[in-house]
């Protein structure tokens, strides 16, 4: 794995050099948009609005417009300057429960590692944490952007998981939702008794993405000069009488299970 970015961690006086990796990686199919009568490649070129010439990627600068048509060019200086301390921390100001933080609000992991001279501190700071049960909530800007997140303990590492602010979470007031007015008592007996039966340990490696598997056989099929069959997708079941689902969802998973 290649370092996407290095600096420290700090809380109280302790300071922590490490280097921060991405813990996530993109599993989608790569896909070209083409011309359809002749499938030739579309190239996506950057252009001036006002006189529709290319421009070529090194011509390009980042520009703020605080009035209109008049523009601040900021430079990658710019960005470090405007809080040099920061571009370099993640700065731990609080620890929190972590099942205080609403999941709505989780959106991506980040993994740290010591730096040749930050082992101790980082063993210190990962066994606090697995000890007290808390995380780290810090402060940290990574790729021009200030960003909000947790430092959690996952067996012998550091995760730094990236978290949403407040202000980009929608609220869901507006939304028109069921009460509880309208569900038996049986019936919540019964899907008790399905999720019951359908609990598994969690084992993320089960779990696979079977629509870009399914997209790579059709390719295939089409690369060999097959038509792939299509595929109906059987209708949903009504949902007049719950209880009658909930006991035929029952007895098929107690077939499957026997």
């Amino acid at each position: 794995m290649r370092a996407m970015w290095s600096g420290s961690i700090s809380f109280g006086l302790v300071n922590i050099p490490v280097k921060l990796y991405s813990g996530s990686q993109s599993n989608s199919l790569d896909l070209d948009m083409l011309r359809k009568n002749d499938l030739c490649p579309i190239k996506y070129l950057r252009v001036c609005k006002t006189d529709n010439k290319e421009v070529p990627y090194e011509e390009i600068v980042k520009g703020y417009e605080y009035s209109d048509g008049e523009y601040i060019v900021l430079t990658d200086k710019d960005f470090e300057s405007a809080s040099l301390e920061k571009t370099h921390l993640i700065d731990i100001v609080d620890f929190v429960d972590e099942k205080e933080i609403d999941t709505r609000y989780f959106e991506k992991p980040y993994y740290l590692e010591p730096d040749k001279s930050g082992p101790k501190a980082y063993a210190l700071l990962r066994e606090a944490l697995k000890r007290s049960g808390k995380v780290g909530v810090a402060y940290y800007v990574l790729r021009n952007r200030g960003s909000l997140g947790i430092v959690r303990p996952l067996d012998d590492l550091l995760v730094l998981n990236q978290i949403r602010y407040a202000a980009e979470v929608r609220d869901a007031s507006d939304l028109k939702l069921p009460g509880n007015e309208q569900v038996r008592e049986q019936e919540v007996s019964l899907a008790l008794s399905l999720i019951d039966q359908l609990t598994v340990k969690f084992d993320p490696a089960k779990y696979k993405d079977q629509y870009i598997d399914d997209l790579k056989r059709m390719i295939e099929e089409k690369a060999q000069g097959r038509q792939p069959a299509p595929v109906k997708a059987a209708p949903p079941p009504k949902v007049a009488d719950m209880m009658a689902l909930l006991k035929e969802s029952l007895k098929q998973k107690r077939k499957e299970a026997a």
